[in-house]
């Protein structure tokens, strides 16, 4: 069981790993942990945001929208390779997801097919959306592919994870589609290479 690390200590995983860091007015203190617990954390969930334009995206996820409060992640990845940090503790990103796919993130084996959504993930997972229309045309940037590697490598290595830590929100909750554009299974290679 993993506490979530301190929203500094968080910040310097980040920057020693390379990531391009842009902080958010009062992140460190932006989060819903009113309404139920951040933590244990258990791995990195990647997100795509379904929006365009780099401050409405920010913005939106920062702030959340009617009967979606924010933050809704703790980053955002931006098409420039910038990761916007909105937020930190409990955010709506993960929503309810499958029990079996959470023990076999903790465990770090292949993932079941998501196919129930009975687990609290905004407890147990770092979240990150990433700017992107989310319709498989919408193209990912070398730069946002290379954050996402960045963020989670970060994240991991501090835990002492390894790249089977990170899922897709489409992993995690039956009906999810993000992200949606490349492969999980590619993107762990590239962290696993990373850890490495």
């Amino acid at each position: 069981m993993a506490p979530p690390m301190s929203a500094a200590r968080f910040l310097r995983a980040l920057v020693q790993e390379g990531v391009k860091v842009v902080e958010v007015g009062d992140w460190e203190h932006h989060n819903r942990n009113h309404k139920g617990p951040w933590g244990p954390v258990h791995g990195v969930m990647i997100h795509h945001s379904v929006t365009s334009g780099s401050a409405r995206t920010v913005a939106i996820c920062r702030d959340g929208y009617a009967g979606l409060p924010g933050p809704l992640c703790h980053g955002v990845i931006t098409k420039d390779g910038r990761v916007h940090l909105v937020g930190y503790g409990r955010a709506n990103h993960a929503g309810m997801g499958d029990d079996d796919v959470l023990r076999a993130v903790i465990a770090e084996k292949a993932l079941p097919r998501d196919n129930e959504a009975n687990t609290d993930g905004n407890r147990h997972f770092y979240g990150f959306e990433c700017e992107n229309l989310g319709n498989g045309e919408d193209p990912w940037p070398k730069a946002q592919l290379e954050a996402i590697e960045k963020v989670s490598a970060a994240i991991c290595r501090y835990h002492g994870w390894t790249e089977r830590s990170v899922i897709g929100h489409l992993e995690w909750q039956p009906g999810k589609v993000d992200p949606r554009g490349f492969t999980m299974a590619s993107m762990r290679a590239r962290i696993r290479d990373r850890l490495q």
